[in-house]
């Protein structure tokens, strides 16, 4: 199959994108409920960082801002965060599934010559290893990593240089309009939006093509 003649890569967002969100929201019922403060503060600390752009030391200054909210030693969250929340996870994820056809999708991609990467704003590896789809991707990217928390531009730019493609050569496909959507085209990249629900699109959404199920994008991206 050939594909768009201006594509040379497609690249993924990977929670709610490659896999149902709610699939481990269920699951994650209980932590949720046993750690409320610890998340909660996680995420008023990564709106924080989302404002201020790239960061050094990501991870520490995650910490910071956490244990000011918390009113508590920076060290003392930094290992928590690290365990309950970058870890905690694991036991849940290992019977989460892609959504149907992400699989052959990207197999088909791949035989249509284009290069496959993934930017997602929590570390990906693990993850990907559990869906089974790790070794799909030429170029797998943590935005905490880099230093810059989507829609920021900085990750998608290091994105497209490890890919080794201009920004118009790489559609990139996420479930946030504002995150993924605006943060694809902030940095030049092309865009689509899976959009599971039945009720309409959003407005705002100005992705080049939304797609409910992986055999509409792969017909979207080759010909």
């Amino acid at each position: 199959m050939e594909h768009h003649t201006s594509l040379q890569a497609v690249a993924f967002d990977l929670d709610g994108t490659l896999y149902p969100n709610g699939a481990l929201y269920v699951r994650l019922i209980p932590f949720i409920t046993r750690h409320f403060r610890l998340l909660q503060a996680m995420g008023k600390a990564r709106e924080a960082l989302r404002q201020r752009g790239k960061v050094d030391r990501f991870y520490e200054t995650q910490a910071q801002l956490m244990a000011s909210y918390l009113e508590e030693e920076p060290q003392k969250v930094y290992e928590r965060t690290e365990r309950l929340i970058y870890r905690g996870w694991e036991p849940l994820f290992k019977h989460i599934r892609p959504f149907p056809y992400v699989r052959e999708t990207l197999v088909a991609f791949k035989k249509g010559g284009l290069k496959l990467g993934l930017l997602s704003d929590f570390p990906p590896v693990q993850k990907l290893q559990y869906l089974g789809l790790y070794d799909y991707f030429d170029v797998i990217l943590c935005s905490e990593e880099v230093g810059a928390l989507k829609p920021d531009p900085f990750p998608f730019q290091i994105l497209a240089e490890r890919l080794g493609c201009s920004p118009q050569q790489i559609l990139y496909v996420g479930n946030s309009v504002a995150y993924d959507v605006r943060g694809a085209q902030r940095a030049g990249f092309s865009s689509a939006l899976i959009d599971r629900r039945w009720w309409g699109f959003p407005r705002s959404c100005r992705a080049q093509f939304i797609f409910r199920d992986y055999r509409q994008l792969r017909s979207y991206v080759l010909r």
